[in-house]
């Protein structure tokens, strides 16, 4: 069964982010999305004897983490959104894992201000039952393994540059603004309900 394409038109008129842009980003989230079926199709029938299968199979991870990746950053977008509840068991474990609301907050920001191309993730442990605030490069190096990505935010320049030119710090303000903490709780509830699943 091949990889449908999610709709994410629920998210034009989001303030901050031109439709221009939303369009464009979604057009390319779309070719991860034909590209990772063309890849499973190919692997199907392939020579594995062959140094075209093997450079196929290392993309893999690239082309299927960009398709996940796009869909859980337009996944933790809204038009409109709640500030974190900061009595919600995933305030309480991100003010664990920083120190406070404020020390997370300044470090996500810093880490999606890092120079380069990249996601900056907030990652669950299920196994430490802590939080870390990661940097995922070039879509397939950077993971922490068994972990859970709660919050995404896609830095690359394609995510900004059209509405924002070369002020990245602006887009991560707008960015900030629309950061549907719901669906990030959500996430966080059904991540840690695995806690321990990959133990022994």
């Amino acid at each position: 069964m091949s990889y449908i394409a999610k709709n994410f038109d629920r998210l034009l008129g989001t303030p901050g982010f031109s439709d221009k842009l939303l369009k464009t980003h979604f057009k390319l989230y779309e070719g991860y999305v034909t590209h990772i079926n063309r890849i499973i199709d190919y692997l199907k029938t392939a020579d594995t004897e062959t140094q075209e299968y093997e450079e196929i199979k290392r993309r893999f991870a690239w082309e299927f983490n960009g398709m996940r990746l796009h869909e859980a950053y337009f996944g933790n977008m809204a038009k409109q959104v709640e500030m974190l509840d900061a009595k919600s068991d995933l305030a309480k474990q991100i003010a664990g894992s920083f120190g406070s609301l404020e020390a997370w907050d300044k470090d996500f920001r810093a880490v999606s201000s890092m120079r380069g191309i990249g996601w900056a993730v907030l990652a669950w442990d299920p196994e430490g039952k802590r939080l870390f605030n990661i940097w995922i490069n070039e879509h397939d190096t950077g993971h922490l393994f068994y972990s859970a990505p709660l919050l995404v935010n896609d830095v690359f320049e394609h995510a900004f540059i059209m509405d924002y030119g070369m002020e990245r710090k602006a887009y991560i303000e707008a960015f900030f603004k629309v950061i549907d903490w719901k669906v990030v709780q959500k996430r966080f509830t059904v991540a840690a309900e695995l806690d321990g699943a990959h133990s022994g």
